[in-house]
């Protein structure tokens, strides 16, 4: 067994990307992920700011024009094996960013996480709701955790 296969099994850790939007998927994720109600941290799953420690990528909101290359930097400085979770409607399709301007495509706006960056899991919601970035974050852990 590697050390790295045996960290992961003992600790998560995930790493919060914000790619435009209004940011109510961040506050969910951080104040409500992280509050005493659900606390996370008590299943040894710990938030980075450093992406050679993360093991999962949350990204929210649409790429923005200005966001792509910082995401694309993040997501290769992550170590393999990595997972990516895309988190919130701005993340998975645009959400209310992707059509701003009526029937002409806003050119500020790259698109959803997946057509930037591979995405493991999809957790819909405008704001996600804590329990469903909790069941997205279950949902690949058995990938990450079986890929050593």
């Amino acid at each position: 067994m590697s050390l790295k296969s045996y960290s992961r099994q003992r600790a998560i850790h995930v790493m919060l990307v914000y790619t435009g939007g209004c940011n109510g998927c961040d506050i969910e994720i951080v104040n409500a992920v992280l509050s005493p109600k659900i606390d996370i941290e008590q299943y040894k799953v710990f938030l980075t700011w450093n992406p050679r420690e993360a093991d999962v990528l949350v990204v929210t909101g649409p790429v923005t024009y200005h966001n792509k290359e910082p995401l694309l930097k993040i997501y290769n400085d992550i170590p393999d094996p990595k997972l990516v979770i895309a988190a919130g409607s701005c993340a998975l399709m645009g959400g209310v960013y992707k059509n701003i301007y009526g029937d002409i495509p806003s050119e500020e706006i790259e698109g959803p996480v997946e057509n930037i960056i591979p995405v493991d899991a999809k957790v819909p919601g405008c704001a996600v709701r804590p329990q469903d970035i909790l069941a997205g974050l279950i949902s690949v852990l058995p990938n990450l955790l079986n890929s050593d």
